[in-house]
């Protein structure tokens, strides 16, 4: 499993008042990507943009087309332009991955019903190997999580020890809260207009 998967399966599973905003997710996404990326050695993150290297061959599809989408000429893309740009429509294509290899599949249960893993009931191997990466609170994704707001009621995990995955997720949490004002002009905007249109 990789650490999108991951992400989104906590997403989903992890109680919340309100689900996950598809936007954020699908910029964290993209995130994500990029650490596994750093891990198999097809990038590095250099003064905040992204330097491919070998063309990667993960054996996820999703990981492979993000390896494929690199920019490869020079000044090289920054590490916010390109969750802007991978991230479009990334959570829509996680979903449909995983439930098109049956991940998202079987008796949805209380996530701390996961922990158990001598319980035939748990749902899928996917759904399992994301309840262990969380409860082990592995700083990756813990740090993604947090920046979607995910609750997570344990003292925080401690940084990554790599500054590029350092770098990937202060720049997560930037287009991540970029994003957020967007809505909130837009909510402003909407009220505006609502308020002339109701004025006698």
């Amino acid at each position: 499993m990789t650490t999108p998967q991951d992400l989104f399966l906590v997403s989903l599973d992890i109680p919340r008042e309100q689900p996950v905003e598809q936007g954020d997710l699908s910029l964290a996404l993209a995130g994500a990507e990029l650490v596994d990326l750093l891990a198999a050695r097809a990038l590095t993150v250099v003064d905040g943009r992204i330097v491919p290297g070998a063309v990667p061959a993960t054996g996820d599809r999703l990981l492979d087309e993000a390896g494929a989408a690199l920019v490869r000429a020079e000044p090289y893309e920054t590490a916010e332009d390109w969750l802007w740009r991978r991230g479009q429509g990334l959570a829509t294509a996680y979903r449909d991955a995983l439930e098109a290899d049956g991940q998202l599949t079987g008796k949805r249960r209380h996530w701390l019903a996961l922990r158990d893993k001598d319980d035939p009931q748990a749902d899928t191997p996917a759904r399992r190997h994301a309840a262990d990466r969380w409860w082990s609170h592995e700083p990756v994704l813990a740090g993604l999580a947090s920046t979607l707001g995910i609750p997570d009621d344990r003292p925080p995990a401690p940084e990554p020890d790599d500054e590029s995955v350092v770098a990937v997720l202060v720049a997560v949490g930037n287009a991540v809260t970029e994003l957020e004002a967007v809505r909130e002009r837009r909510r402003i905007e909407n009220v505006a207009f609502d308020n002339i249109w109701r004025a006698p």
